[in-house]
């Protein structure tokens, strides 16, 4: 798979996002309510990925840097977002290639930590995260009291 940097308006990643969002809808019935703006995921606060196969989109991934203390956030952190493969192609480790892509930005851009905010329907991703090294932690954000929320972190 060869992963670019992108807008995170760019069209690719605009597809792959709105594919993940109804994948959110199917699961637990809204699109993923967390405010995001595209600017956020610009260098140097910022990182979209998209991973491509033969030139086609599919797999997508990012970060957003956090630097104003709202905890349990703290400077230095970085908020991963859009995590996603195309149904597809799941199984074949290209969610596991780009988490450690959009990993090795946040390292490359100075960020210390990487948070993340999943759910429990969404049991592979969780499975995923918690093989690479990922704990629980305190809630964040939208979803910091939803019961069906699942906050992960790993020190970078």
């Amino acid at each position: 798979m060869e992963i670019r940097t992108v807008a995170f308006d760019h069209p690719d990643a605009v597809k792959l996002i709105d594919a993940v969002q109804q994948e959110y809808v199917a699961r637990y019935g809204d699109p993923d309510l967390t405010p995001v703006d595209p600017a956020e995921f610009a260098p140097p606060s910022g990182l979209f990925l998209v991973g491509y196969l033969d030139d086609v989109p599919v797999a997508c991934g990012g970060w957003r840097a956090h630097d104003v203390a709202d905890p349990p956030l703290v400077p230095g952190d970085a908020e991963m977002k859009r995590l996603y493969v195309v149904p597809s192609l799941r199984g074949r480790g290209l969610a596991r290639t780009m988490l450690a892509e959009v990993e090795r930005t946040a390292v490359q851009a100075g960020r210390t930590r990487l948070v993340l905010e999943t759910g429990t329907k969404q049991p592979e991703a969780i499975a995923l995260y918690r093989s690479s090294g990922y704990v629980d932690m305190p809630g964040f954000g939208v979803y910091a009291d939803d019961p069906l929320s699942v906050c992960l972190s790993r020190p970078l």
